[in-house]
């Protein structure tokens, strides 16, 4: 009799690909040196440590303990993903520093690190990190005082991709050359929290050596303009495909920046948005001005989300229907937070957003029940994940119970797979039963959540 063990190794891959969490790839590694040969590489390919998983500073010091004494694993690591690092520890009478330098010399074929922590990237870390030749992707903390020597990024000249969180003055003040010598710079990402730190002076001062610059993030930078942003803009060549928004100068002007870009074709690429509105503007002018800005966009993700108090959706009904109508044939994701979205706007996504995969919006609770025939026009769905605001109703269950979330899921399309309702998420399965008539039927069921991967739809605010 065959069994699973016969199985042709040339497809185990695509077998353990749907296998997410890490301990039940480890359980996959003790099966067979067939199974271990092939599963090792998906256990060690990512290393992630998260600020909130219980024991984080520990596990830490065990994944460069693991990673210093067995370069044979530590060579298998493609991304590094340290958002939780003790700021001092000492293990067996050694500096921990020691191991982890030890650790990151081990991995050969490192392409990418995110070391986000506060006041735990020091220079010797920074220095480890420049011999990866393989490392096109650094994410870290840019608050170098006291920490690492700023003047060692400007000697990372092979990145394709910086993200930079909460840069200094000193930081910033080398942020031109440093990105002057990387060349081919693709995605940029300045994540300030409300710092004056970034400002036009230094968008204009980078936009020359953003030529080949495919992707914008500007999150929490008051003093940026629409003078800045454009300058990049203007002087970008290979298209911007990938533009965020947010938490940026009141005084910025959507009016100017569409104008600009619809003259020039400097979005002509653009396939993904994310914007902030705030208070402080006219709704209404504000909104017109992004549907011009993205008139002639071959839009696919739409992202948006104010910046303070909730908006109420008779105020903003015109502007979802604009958008279906514009971009509907090509939006894969729409997504709206901190702002009321009417079922007649959903219903208008739903139907107008042919191959939409992704839908996250805001809804009252009072909404809910008419959600799901709405949710089931939509023929493509794969994500839904619903937000209502709290404030209003004190007495309102800040989650849906998992009978509610099934009873819209029912009526959804079976293309369906994960449905969250603010801090909840499931994912979404089904079971073949058979009926009383004899006849097979496919029940939906809910799951936890699985992937080592944050809901995209936690990812969308950051200011």
């Amino acid at each position: 009799m065959t069994q699973f063990l016969d199985l042709p190794p040339e497809i185990l891959p695509v077998i353990f690909d749907n296998i997410l969490k890490p301990h039940h790839i480890t359980s996959i590694c003790l099966v067979s040196k067939t199974f271990y040969e092939f599963s090792i590489r998906r256990l060690y390919e990512r290393a992630s440590i998260y600020s909130w998983q219980r024991d984080g500073k520990t596990k830490v010091i065990q994944l460069f303990n693991t990673l210093s004494r067995h370069p044979h694993l530590a060579k298998y690591v493609h991304r590094l993903e340290i958002r939780e690092f003790p700021k001092a520890f000492t293990t067996s009478g050694h500096d921990i520093i020691d191991v982890v330098l030890e650790g990151i010399h081990n991995c050969l074929n490192l392409q990418a690190c995110t070391w986000t922590r506060d006041g735990s990237l020091s220079s010797s870390i920074l220095g480890a990190l420049q011999k990866c030749n393989s490392l096109r992707d650094l994410e870290i903390n840019g608050h170098s005082d006291g920490n690492y020597d700023p003047d060692l990024l400007c000697q990372f000249t092979r990145l394709a991709r910086i993200s930079l969180i909460m840069p200094n003055s000193a930081v910033a003040d080398r942020l031109c050359r440093w990105i002057e010598t990387t060349n081919n710079l693709q995605s940029l990402t300045l994540l300030c929290k409300a710092s004056p730190i970034i400002t036009d002076k230094i968008l204009e001062s980078l936009a020359p050596s953003l030529v080949n610059l495919r992707d914008l993030f500007l999150t929490g930078c008051p003093k940026v303009t629409h003078r800045g942003v454009w300058a990049i803009l203007s002087t970008n060549s290979a298209g911007i495909v990938n533009l965020g928004l947010e938490g940026l100068s009141t005084n910025f002007d959507m009016g100017f920046l569409a104008d600009n870009c619809n003259k020039s074709s400097a979005l002509a690429l653009l396939r993904s948005i994310t914007l902030t509105v705030h208070q402080q503007l006219s709704l209404e002018t504000w909104m017109s001005d992004v549907l011009k800005l993205l008139s002639s966009a071959p839009l696919e993700k739409f992202q948006i989300y104010s910046s303070g108090a909730f908006f109420e959706s008779p105020s903003t009904d015109h502007f979802w229907f604009q958008l279906v109508r514009s971009h509907g044939q090509r939006l894969v994701r729409f997504s709206v937070h901190r702002m009321l979205i009417s079922l007649d706007a959903i219903n208008a996504i739903c139907v107008g957003c042919i191959v939409l995969e992704q839908l996250f919006v805001v809804v009252e609770p009072s909404s809910l029940q008419g959600l799901g025939v709405c949710l089931g026009k939509a023929h493509t769905l794969r994500s839904v994940h619903i937000n209502y605001p709290l404030e209003a109703d004190p007495d309102v269950v800040p989650v849906l119970a998992a009978s509610e979330a099934l009873a819209i899921i029912k009526l959804c399309k079976p293309t369906l797979t994960q449905f969250g309702c603010n801090a909840r998420v499931w994912q979404v399965g089904r079971t073949i039963e058979i009926d009383h008539c004899g006849a097979l039927r496919a029940q939906s069921r809910l799951s936890p959540y699985e992937s080592p991967d944050i809901p995209e739809s936690f990812l969308v605010v950051r200011t």
